[in-house]
């Protein structure tokens, strides 16, 4: 499988004492470097209409790397720093992204089954953060989510994570139909966890490589994502309200799984 899904360069994750914070670049050239050198890069704010050699190398960089980047209307980097941004303002992220590629081919080395979380557009940085301790705490593997339309990894998710993200790998994907390509070449079922789903979590078999997929806070998992599920579970409810929050659907999903492979 070529590693067009994934943008990590590191083999490994390997949880470190890491900040908290994420780093600023300032400029154009900082952030070429910052690239060159390895960095995982969290987010870059590019000027509308920016031109010139100098970005052109600092595009032609992204686009090698896998770093995506968000044109702003200038009034909005000069909201973040008064200092010359030359147009590009970057941030560096606080965690070191695993590679998928790399941790699935180890969970079988090691004869465990794997367990792995697909987060589908949660944006909501408190969520993502509170999965990441849910997952941890119940053994998943990794934490798996898209490029783009995803919550920020800052400072506010470490903290709701409780330490979790220091943890758990965090891997970031490019493409979500080359990562589920790469679920079904690995034998891992897709299972979402949806109001659509017509299974109850304890009726369904966790014991077998399983990556749970939940969807955004609004909209829930995509109508694309949904159609490559293996399977939809569905969480039974009494209450007049129609829906749970995402992570704690995610932690329910997550204990039913621990509790069938420790059965």
């Amino acid at each position: 499988m070529s590693n067009t899904f994934h943008s990590d360069r590191r083999p490994n994750h390997k949880p470190t004492e890491r900040t908290a914070r994420n780093q600023m670049l300032i400029g154009i050239r900082p952030l070429i470097e910052a690239i060159q050198a390895g960095k995982d890069i969290e987010k870059v704010l590019v000027q509308k209409g920016l031109r010139g050699d100098l970005f052109n190398e600092a595009r032609k960089v992204m686009q090698e790397h896998g770093v995506v980047f968000k044109t702003v209307p200038p009034e909005k980097l000069n909201s973040i720093t008064t200092k010359n941004h030359q147009g590009v303002i970057a941030f560096i992220s606080p965690i070191t992204f695993g590679n998928i590629e790399n941790i699935v081919p180890a969970i079988y080395e090691r004869g465990e089954t794997p367990l792995l979380v697909y987060l589908d557009g949660v944006t909501d940085v408190r969520n993502f953060g509170a999965i990441a301790r849910s997952a941890e705490c119940f053994g998943a593997h990794a934490v798996i989510i898209p490029q783009n339309n995803s919550a920020g990894i800052n400072e506010e998710a470490i903290k709701t994570s409780a330490g979790a993200l220091n943890n758990i790998p965090v891997c970031r994907i490019q493409s979500t139909s080359a990562f589920t390509e790469y679920m079904q070449q690995c034998g891992i079922a897709l299972v979402g966890s949806t109001e659509k789903g017509s299974v109850s979590p304890d009726s369904y078999n966790f014991n077998q490589p399983i990556c749970v997929v939940l969807g955004n806070e609004e909209t829930g998992i995509s109508h694309e994502l949904i159609r490559k599920c293996d399977a939809l579970v569905k969480i039974p409810m009494t209450g007049k309200t129609s829906s749970l929050n995402v992570s704690v659907a995610t932690g329910i999903v997550l204990y039913e799984t621990l509790r069938q492979r420790n059965v």
